[in-house]
């Protein structure tokens, strides 16, 4: 059953903007983007290559800095937090899910997952029961002593994705996650975000395929670095049966 949103938004852009480079070999790569993403909803934003999809999702999770334009997570205006406490929310509060999935090889499926957890100061137990816990809801419990290079492409996803989810994050942004994967387990990774969403998290899905943001209840179309159209389904549960409305 989806959570109901709260009532105030986890992401919150407003006005943001990102130029790359100077002069006249600036490159605007977003003009004026603002988007509420709420607790308990999951958002696609599709758009061509070099729409700026992805320089929003880098935005909206603190990597990298808007040129002008206001960024708050979970109530904390970006723009006015130390190195150190951007740091910690990121860490903390946002979850990412990369195509390339970004584990260390040299450390199994829970250190990897518990990395966050260990790197906040939770406890060892803590933070390897709650990483535990986070593959479990994943169906890579059992493989929790594998390395990554000892997993297929759609584990080594799953296990991103439980280190994305670990602890009390209440921001998902995950960047094509289904690229690399087959049908299949491209199926199970974004029925891992959808159920994240159901769960209350704010989850948003940077994505090209039309199937995979029928899993999302909007999707947000960027155009030229804006925002140029938005749709939303009469009914949540219609898009699990592929059906945009």
């Amino acid at each position: 059953m989806t959570a109901a949103p709260d009532a105030s938004p986890v992401l919150r852009l407003r006005d943001v903007a990102k130029t790359y480079g100077a002069g006249e070999a600036a490159v605007a790569a977003l003009t004026g983007a603002s988007l509420d993403v709420h607790g308990g909803e999951m958002v696609a934003v599709m758009g061509t290559s070099g729409s700026g999809k992805s320089t929003l999702l880098a935005i909206a999770g603190g990597l990298l800095a808007p040129t002008s334009g206001e960024v708050e997570v979970a109530g904390r205006p970006l723009a006015t937090l130390s190195t150190r406490r951007l740091a910690a929310v990121r860490r903390e509060v946002i979850g990412f899910v990369f195509q390339d999935f970004n584990l260390l090889p040299s450390l199994t499926a829970l250190e990897n997952v518990a990395l966050p957890l260990d790197l906040g100061g939770a406890s060892t137990a803590t933070a390897r029961s709650e990483a535990r816990r986070a593959l479990a809801t994943l169906g890579m419990r059992e493989r929790a002593r594998s390395f990554p290079d000892e997993l297929s492409g759609g584990q080594r996803q799953r296990v991103a994705i439980a280190r994305a989810i670990v602890g009390e994050r209440r921001l998902l942004l995950a960047d094509e996650p289904t690229g690399a994967l087959d049908s299949v387990t491209g199926e199970h990774v974004l029925e891992a975000l959808r159920e994240r969403a159901d769960e209350g998290a704010a989850v948003v899905l940077v994505t090209h395929d039309a199937r995979h943001a029928a899993w999302a209840d909007r999707i947000v179309y960027l155009g030229d670095g804006r925002i140029v159209d938005e749709t939303r389904a009469a009914r949540p549960e219609s898009l699990l049966s592929g059906g945009v409305q």
